[in-house]
Formats: C-alpha cells, sequence, structure tokens
C-alpha cells in the first residue's frame, strides 16, 4: 500500500524533460555553428582568395580561437546553458575542454597544472582518434597494396 502511494507521489512530482525543446534548440545553435563557418569559409575563398582545403583549416582556427577565447571569459559556459548539445559540436567542445582544463589547473603551475592537467577530459578522444586513424590507415594501405 505504501509503496503505490510512493510511486504515485513520485510520478506526481518527476522533474518532466523538455525533450523536443531541447533537441530543436541544440539542432538550430549546431546548425548556427555550422552556418557561420560555412560564411567564414566562403568569405576566406571569395574575398582573399584562399584554396578550399586552405580555407577549412582556417575556419577550424578560427572557431578553435573563439571557443577558447569564450570559455576564459565565461561565455561559452553561457551558450552551453542555453544551446544544450548543439554548443558541443566537436571541435568547439574539443577547444572549450581543453581551455577549461588549462584554465582550472593554472594555479598549479604552467608544467605541473596547466600542461599535464589540460589534456585530462580530452586525452581519451586524442587516444581514440591516434589508434583509429593507424587502423583506418593500415586497412586502406592493405587495400591499395591487395588492388596495386
Amino acid at each position: 500500500m505504501e509503496s503505490e502511494v510512493f510511486q504515485k507521489v513520485l510520478e506526481k512530482n518527476k522533474n518532466r524533460r523538455p525533450i523536443l525543446k531541447n533537441s530543436l534548440k541544440a539542432f538550430l545553435f549546431g546548425g548556427i555553428v555550422c552556418l557561420l563557418g560555412e560564411v567564414i569559409r566562403m568569405i576566406l575563398m571569395k574575398v582573399f582568395k584562399v584554396d578550399s582545403r586552405v580555407a577549412n583549416t582556417i575556419m577550424l582556427f578560427v572557431f578553435i580561437f573563439l571557443s577558447s577565447i569564450f570559455t576564459g571569459l565565461g561565455i561559452y559556459d553561457k551558450l552551453g546553458q542555453v544551446a544544450g548539445a548543439g554548443a558541443f559540436i566537436p571541435i568547439t567542445g574539443f577547444a572549450n575542454s581543453l581551455t577549461s582544463s588549462a584554465i582550472e589547473s593554472k594555479t598549479e603551475g604552467i608544467i605541473q597544472g596547466t600542461l599535464t592537467n589540460m589534456f585530462k577530459l580530452a586525452g581519451a578522444i586524442i587516444a581514440i582518434g591516434a589508434i583509429s586513424s593507424i587502423f583506418i590507415g593500415s586497412i586502406i594501405y592493405m587495400v591499395r597494396c591487395f588492388y596495386a
């Protein structure tokens, strides 16, 4: 009897997550970030006559730089609260994780704090990226050797 009453009270007071609203915000914010990236890329290619590959690289550097600056100023956290998962588009989220780790550990000194702790959050991503690139590169190399 008490269990049923408890379940009813629990269900009545349960926090409901606005999944559709959160998904829409993440989709829109992520799309806006991607649109800005494309605008930066097009400006680099059309106005500055930069090659497409170079424009892609410069655009990524711009996003990494802006994410790091926004993290340092506390703006990125506020954007993350509004945009949700849309703020963690891979390149900006990665820059945010590195910068926030560096900021948190700056009191321990440059070597012991910042440089050693900066990659704690991002270390797994770097390791997985390195291992998977070696694995996929080896497969591509073997396939090319086999069909050459």
